[in-house]
């Protein structure tokens, strides 16, 4: 029996690490144990899911009917731009928080409401930012955020180094 035992234990491990694979994540992001979460500075965290690629930011909260004031999404991008935003297909009102690329608080749109009919209006920040983040309506008023605040974004999947460790 003890000279099965240890290949029993292998096969159940190895059972166990196959059940517990997840698909490849984008962009040569690395996975974290934890999800990403957003945490205000009343100590209020936010857990959000994060739109890092094209189709994950042009769809953003689209068609999501409820949204938990605890629930939010995390727009990261590369660069600092004049970004806009606007509410086609979104079912529920929304703050928009516009980050610069520490995670500072540069404007904050509250209130955003769902587009009715089309054109529908772009919200602009106040200049150039790096970083969105949506909430729902209400959370910045009653969170007390305002601009100049710093968030404190946890749990990121971190970026993966160049093949041969970006060493020249």
């Amino acid at each position: 029996m003890r000279r099965f035992l240890p290949s029993v234990l292998a096969a159940v491990m190895l059972l166990l690490a196959m059940a517990c694979k997840s698909a490849p994540l984008p962009d040569g992001l690395q996975a974290v144990s934890s999800p990403p979460s957003v945490i205000l500075p009343d100590g209020w965290a936010v857990q959000v899911d994060l739109a890092t690629t094209p189709e994950q930011q042009a769809r953003g909260l689209m068609f999501v009917e409820n949204l938990p004031q605890d629930r939010g999404m995390l727009f990261l991008f590369d660069t600092d731009e004049q970004r806009s935003f606007w509410m086609k297909n979104c079912f529920i009102s929304l703050d928009l928080v516009w980050l610069d690329e520490s995670f500072t608080v540069v404007d904050i749109t509250r209130d955003a409401p769902p587009c009715k009919e089309d054109p529908c209006p772009n919200f602009l920040p106040s200049r150039p930012i790096r970083n969105v983040l949506e909430l729902p309506a209400g959370v910045t008023t009653s969170h007390h955020l305002s601009v100049g605040d710093r968030l404190v974004v946890v749990n990121l999947p971190v970026k993966s180094p160049p093949p041969g460790g970006g060493v020249p």
